[in-house]
């Protein structure tokens, strides 16, 4: 039989499974998912990145900015999140590109965040921004060996502290946005790779043993099991808990993802200057085939520090087309997702779920990693 998986501990904390919950958004991964995912053992995450923007706060401009909406609503959705599950590990993903990063930090831990996850970028300044909260964890996102030099560095140089963990981003698979490169699919890039160089990095040159958190087309246990196997302390999933009950976006979006099969996934730009991983719709198949003029480019929020819609007049809004697919439009948003697709005919609860995911199985052994195959989907 497969190990028993092991509780997976994160700075001060301790999750009863090695499982993160993706952050999705906009308005995919709140209170309500992150706290059924806290409440069943693993690490529940909300979303920062635009929770604000049905506030009727916004709709009705009652405060001056989208900003300070934004940060009564993250507050909102932190207290929701604790009040499901009290005792739970909690975190907020926050995006190192958008303007008010460190307001969205700072209000995080103020609020009781146990956990803080970067991405889009590196958080070069995250522990200044939380310097007052010594017990919330900090945990960036990276793709390879570079972004954790860099971090590890600088936070030791200025700060006098490393990471609680690193998030490393199999970029051949995961959801949204990703880092992409002429040398991605060759063996030096390969997500065992990678983990073997950061590890090796951390014990033999900064002297640590940090947790390394794998994310990116990780479906089921066998999985799971195979990211352990190769180094990884836990695994980061977000596309299966977009299928569940507790999942914060409208049925309609998750009624899609049922739907989708691995030959619905395509590469989209976006304004951010990356491309995404998403499901194909009216939307994409625009984006895609650069039919700008037919996609909403009135900048609504001015979220971004670099955005190719606002300043360029390029692409499209990130922020509302993101906001459309969750919230049902199912033809005229961008829905995110992985590359590993239709794993289950039904919606399921996170208690499902999650024990699915941990209930020990036979493994399948095999002369290729399990990953190999949903890669050949993409490439």
């Amino acid at each position: 039989m497969t190990s028993i998986l092991h509780p997976l501990r994160i700075g001060r904390h301790i999750a009863r499974y090695p499982i993160i919950q993706g952050a999705m958004a906009v308005g995919v991964s709140g209170a309500k998912l992150a706290g059924a995912v806290a409440n069943s053992g693993g690490v529940g995450v909300i979303a920062s990145l635009g929770l604000g923007l049905h506030s009727p706060d916004f709709q009705q401009r009652k405060v001056r900015s989208f900003f300070e909406v934004n940060r009564l609503a993250l507050i909102d959705e932190l207290t929701k999140a604790r009040a499901i599950s009290q005792d739970g590990v909690i975190g907020v993903n926050i995006l190192v590109a958008t303007k008010n990063y460190p307001v969205l930090a700072q209000t995080s831990a103020a609020q009781g965040a146990n956990l803080i996850i970067t991405g889009a970028g590196l958080p070069l300044n995250l522990p200044k921004y939380t310097a007052e909260y010594p017990d919330v964890a900090l945990v960036p996102t990276i793709s390879n060996l570079l972004g954790g030099q860099l971090i590890c560095q600088t936070w030791e140089r200025e700060y006098n502290r490393l990471p609680d963990a690193l998030i490393i981003e199999n970029c051949q698979l995961v959801g949204g946005h990703f880092t992409q490169c002429e040398d991605m699919n060759s063996p030096g890039f390969s997500i065992e790779s990678v983990i073997s160089q950061v590890r090796d990095y951390l014990e033999k040159q900064v002297g640590v043993m940090i947790p390394l958190i794998v994310t990116g087309g990780i479906c089921d246990r066998t999985d799971i099991d195979w990211m352990l196997a190769i180094g990884a302390d836990g695994v980061q999933i977000g596309t299966r808990f977009i299928t569940t009950e507790e999942c914060d976006a409208d049925q309609r979006y998750k009624d899609y993802h049922l739907k989708a099969c691995p030959e619905d996934i395509v590469t989209v730009p976006s304004p951010v200057g990356k491309f995404s991983r998403a499901l194909h719709n009216s939307f994409a198949e625009q984006a895609i085939t650069d039919s700008s003029t037919r996609l909403e480019q009135r900048c609504i929020a001015n979220c971004l520090e670099d955005c190719l819609c606002r300043d360029a007049g390029k692409t499209y809004c990130l922020l509302q087309a993101l906001a459309k697919a969750a919230c049902g439009d199912i033809e005229h948003g961008l829905i995110f997702s992985g590359a590993n697709v239709r794993y289950t005919e039904r919606i399921t609860s996170v208690t499902e779920l999650m024990a699915e995911l941990t209930q020990p199985q036979k493994p399948i052994f095999s002369n290729s990693c399990p990953q190999e195959e949903c890669a050949s989907v993409i490439n």
